[in-house]
């Protein structure tokens, strides 16, 4: 076996600017893990996350830290104990089973067991601003069956009822992005339930959420900040009635399915969300969110260009991977 391993760093510019409680971005910064075997090339992609002490510097470093191991034929399940969760285990692990797909001729969606993979309903984000400008982005795309509002702030009761009257007919899901407190958390909680809001994401900061087991939760409340790997779930019983899965955060689609099933196991409702990237970084987690109650892969609708090729998306259907992407 003769792999060779590549890591690149790319951009994608962002359409506007995409805002969220802790700052805006304009453009998104992912890293591509290639890996080529046999004349056949398997793609990762993933982004660099500062929230979890991630830049594009530490993440191609944990990558190459990593590199002998994987040209020497480290396998998936070598990974989860060769690399920390994260975007560099992500992208390597997703890569891994592109080539897989690729050397073997056997789909991903075929090793999932899934034999029809659906074309899914994705939440479209709306960025963090002003009530007027948050209503004029709903307005925008009051035809989308589910937003995703991000919030967290002190005039977020402004902020949803602003969308609220702006897209009347669209579900929505709050994402809070830890920029709750414990003293505005009731009120918040309350009006969301009023206003019929479908998903509440992790109101409070990772770490600082013991009171989400002890009020009512009116509007179910969906852990992201504090849920990374399977190990986490166990102490989030209680507070949170479901999980956002991401890949990065995961460190990839092998670690993201052990999560999956269990967080179904423990009762939880599953949401499958993404960072702002490209059709590559979604293309696995489309087949991760089959049968989730919520998804929200909304990152390459987000971006002014995307890859190609890249996923189709009708609206807000974003169809399965083909061979020629990913899987």
């Amino acid at each position: 076996m003769t792999r060779v391993l590549s890591v690149v760093d790319e951009r994608f510019p962002i359409a506007g600017t995409f805002t969220i409680s802790r700052g805006s971005k304009t453009e998104a910064e992912v890293i591509t893990c290639e890996i080529a075997e046999s004349g056949v090339i398997g793609r990762g992609e993933c982004v660099p996350y500062k929230r979890y002490g991630e830049t594009m510097a530490s993440v191609a470093e944990a990558i190459e830290q990593a590199r002998r191991a994987i040209e020497n034929g480290a396998s998936r399940t070598d990974l989860v104990t060769l690399m920390s969760a994260g975007a560099a285990r992500n992208a390597v692990d997703c890569a891994l089973w592109d080539l897989e797909a690729k050397l073997t001729g056997v789909p991903v969606k075929d090793r999932l067991g899934i034999a029809a993979p659906l074309a899914l309903e994705t939440a479209y984000t709306l960025s963090l601003g002003e009530p007027e400008a948050m209503a004029a982005q709903a307005r925008a795309n009051a035809a989308r069956p589910l937003l995703k509002v991000k919030i967290g702030g002190d005039n977020d009761i402004a902020r949803i009822r602003a969308v609220v009257e702006a897209a009347p007919n669209s579900r929505l899901i709050l994402d809070a992005n830890e920029g709750w407190i414990d003293t505005n958390i009731a009120e918040n909680l309350a009006t969301a339930a009023e206003l019929g809001v479908a998903l509440i994401e992790q109101p409070l900061p990772a770490g600082a959420d013991q009171i989400l087991g002890r009020i009512p939760h009116p509007v179910p409340i969906c852990a992201d900040e504090s849920v990374h790997i399977a190990a986490d779930l166990a102490e989030l019983k209680g507070r949170y009635d479901a999980v956002n899965i991401k890949l990065d955060k995961s460190g990839g689609l092998t670690a993201a399915l052990e999560l999956r099933d269990k967080a179904r196991a423990l009762g939880f409702q599953v949401m499958v969300g993404c960072m702002v990237g490209t059709s590559l970084a979604m293309a696995p987690a489309v087949l991760l969110a089959q049968g989730a109650e919520f998804v929200d892969l909304d990152g390459p609708l987000l971006l002014a260009r995307d890859r190609s090729p890249g996923l189709i998306y009708e609206g807000s259907m974003v169809s399965p991977p083909l061979p020629e992407l990913w899987g």
